[in-house]
């Protein structure tokens, strides 16, 4: 049996997957963990959109993100950032979860409709599980977005370490 390595040049060789990322899963986790500051000042209604400190703490995330990522050398940039900002929409769900009533502070979401009626307890279960792929997919579009910058830069340094 062939032995590839993380770091061959052959696009066809196979990469363990504990190597795929370039990445360890902790420091995956740790960036990804870069999120929860905004998340939980937020909820707690301490920052607010549309300031410039709610800015600092949406992109600068990102950011280090990308800046890792080019300086672990990632053969993916794309996917691993991407995963990133799936572990950091995992995380926001989570966090909103925990912090739903203090968000709301006793003035919870309510549907509408023909659902107005329901009682007040299953609307919060429904609201509340329609709140997660909300979560999810707003990670996987930040981490989308970075990843798109993360792998533009990494093919604009490859060119030009190429040329040296």
């Amino acid at each position: 049996m062939t032995e590839h390595t993380p770091y061959s040049s052959d696009p066809s060789a196979a990469v363990p997957r504990r190597r795929l990322l370039r990445l360890p899963l902790i420091a995956v986790i740790g960036l990804a963990l870069l999120t929860v500051p905004r998340v939980v000042l937020h909820d707690l209604g301490i920052l607010h959109e549309g300031t410039g400190v709610n800015a600092l703490f949406v992109f600068v995330p990102a950011v280090v993100w990308i800046v890792v990522v080019l300086l672990a050398g990632a053969h993916r940039p794309f996917l691993t950032v991407l995963v990133i900002g799936l572990f950091s929409g995992v995380i926001l769900a989570v966090v909103h979860q925990l912090l739903w009533s203090t968000a709301f502070a006793g003035n919870p979401p309510r549907l509408g409709g023909n659902l107005e009626g329901l009682d007040p307890a299953a609307q919060d279960v429904i609201i509340r599980l329609f709140s997660i792929p909300s979560s999810l997919f707003t990670g996987a579009l930040v981490g989308a977005v970075a990843g798109l910058v993360a792998w533009g830069l990494s093919a604009i340094v490859r060119r030009s370490s190429q040329r040296r």
